[in-house]
């Protein structure tokens, strides 16, 4: 099975994909997978966007890049003309390598993966506003008024996802940062929520 997973920006997909992977499965980081394939496709990026978003050492500033597309659609659309194809080659070259064994795509933009199609499954990872917040504000070091717009970007998430013909699972990950023993029972909680997603998907 192809399993996807996919959450809003910092509900914290990352951390159960770790999770995933400690039960033994197989894990693409397609996020991850886009920053080598910005630097493949560097020559066609910087054609378009200009060597202004190239750091010091002459490597794309990924940030600089995101301040280019972030809230234009047109910028956007050409980012992702450029960047998706390759993804989706290496996305699926790497399922192809699996050789049947089932395994996860975890990504951002699940619904824009040319293995969507394919999906057995997909899990969505939700949490709260002021966690993402808090969360994203530790991580990207961005202004308030450039997370309140990330952030509620995404309010209507889930809806492109209801057309897959995939059984869909939410699992929330609302680690409290505050109380340390809460920390610790929002785990169990959570690890409990995603054995019972996996039972149910038929890998528990």
């Amino acid at each position: 099975m192809i399993i996807g997973l996919t959450g809003t920006y910092c509900a914290g997909k990352n951390f159960i994909a770790s999770l995933l992977e400690k039960r033994g499965f197989p894990v693409l980081d397609v996020d991850k997978l886009g920053h080598s394939v910005i630097e493949i496709e560097k020559k066609a990026i910087l054609n378009h966007f200009g060597n202004e978003i190239l750091d010091s050492d002459g490597k794309i500033n990924r940030k600089l890049l995101g301040q280019k597309v972030f809230g234009n659609a047109q910028e956007l659309k050409a980012l992702e003309n450029i960047v998706h194809p390759a993804a989706n080659r290496e996305s699926m070259t790497w399922i192809k390598a699996q050789n049947g064994r089932t395994c996860f795509i975890n990504a951002a933009l699940l619904h824009k993966s040319e293995a969507f199609s394919s999906l057995d499954a997909i899990i969505i990872v939700i949490a709260p506003f002021l966690t993402r917040l808090y969360r994203a504000r530790n991580r990207d070091k961005l202004s308030l008024k450039d997370l309140f717009k990330r952030l509620q970007s995404q309010n209507d998430f889930t809806s492109q996802y209801f057309s897959a013909k995939a059984d869909i699972y939410r699992v929330e990950n609302p680690e409290n940062f505050i109380f340390c023993f809460l920390k610790t029972r929002a785990k169990i909680k959570l690890e409990n929520r995603l054995d019972e997603i996996l039972s149910s998907i038929g890998l528990g």
